[in-house]
């Protein structure tokens, strides 16, 4: 299955983040581990990330402490000044920073429902940078009722990536459902593609035909019953050459009930590849309507 070859190529990096600044003790902080229990991504605190190893003695270090020196510019631009700052240090060199807030109300603040709903659409999505940090490195993450909300990062990547096709208005969208009855019985996903179809994406669909065809206007739908079909979660996004923007990619395979491994990346060689490995996987059998939904 070409999604399981895809993810076993890409390796394990050792990620933490480091909860800094005026209130490390912010009910924030908790809620933050919580998103990242299974994923292999530890979440400490000042105390926990300080050379006293978590003793809890108060002692405190500048968030260039991090980095042994100044922290990169790039990253800089992430700390809050006066608040709380999430650092994501990979392998121990900061890579990205964002405000505690920005995380809260991205993806620590909401639940499934609001994506499913429509509450937050295409236009409304936005991904911090210590959670775009994330891309290229493995993860493992449980959905609901083993965790409340790992799974919430595939989800906000999902949406995430079918905004950038949206605001792209060409080029190729994979996206991979499992069952297909799926994109009508959520309203924000229903909404979402209708909306795609509004633009000149070329938009290709797959999943398990059960009993309820998608009903989005200019789709191509490829329906198997197939591992490849049932286990599949993707999103990738393509742009057409000389685009504004590099394009992105989720691939995930959901190894046991509720868990999922896999990644995401925003290297558009990387993209590239992935969309014509997926192309070549699953072929051209499939139903072709009308593509009256294209201008």
């Amino acid at each position: 299955m070409i999604s399981r070859s895809l993810v076993d190529e890409v390796g394990d990096v050792d990620h933490t983040i480091a909860v800094v600044g005026d209130d490390t003790a912010s009910p924030l902080t908790p809620l933050l581990a919580d998103a990242f229990d299974d994923a292999g991504i530890s979440v400490e605190t000042t105390d926990d990330a300080s050379n006293t190893s978590g003793a809890g003695d108060g002692t405190e270090f500048d968030v260039d402490d991090l980095a042994g020196g100044e922290l990169d510019p790039t990253v800089a631009t992430g700390v809050e000044s006066d608040g709380t700052t999430a650092v994501l240090l990979e392998e121990g060199v900061p890579v990205a920073a964002s405000p505690t807030m920005d995380l809260y109300e991205s993806i620590l603040a909401i639940n499934s429902d609001l994506f499913a709903t429509g509450a937050r659409g295409l236009g409304e999505v936005d991904l911090p940078d210590v959670l775009s940090g994330l891309a290229d490195s493995r993860l493992r993450l449980r959905g609901y009722p083993l965790a409340h909300r790992e799974k919430l990062l595939l989800i906000l990547i999902s949406r995430y990536i079918e905004q950038e096709a949206w605001q792209g208005d060409s080029g190729t969208l994979r996206s991979a459902f499992q069952q297909l009855s799926r994109i009508d019985d959520e309203i924000g996903t229903r909404r979402a593609y209708r909306r795609l179809a509004e633009t000149d994406v070329d938009v290709h669909i797959y999943g398990v035909d059960d009993g309820d065809r998608p009903t989005v206007d200019s789709a191509t739908v490829h329906a198997g019953t197939g591992p490849a079909y049932r286990d599949s979660w993707f999103v990738v996004y393509r742009p057409p050459d000389g685009a504004s923007t590099d394009g992105a990619a989720l691939v995930s395979v959901e190894t046991e009930p509720r868990v999922w491994d896999g990644f995401f990346t925003f290297d558009p060689d990387h993209v590239a590849r992935i969309d014509d490995a997926i192309s070549r996987e699953f072929g051209t059998s499939a139903d072709e309507p009308e593509r009256s939904g294209h201008r």
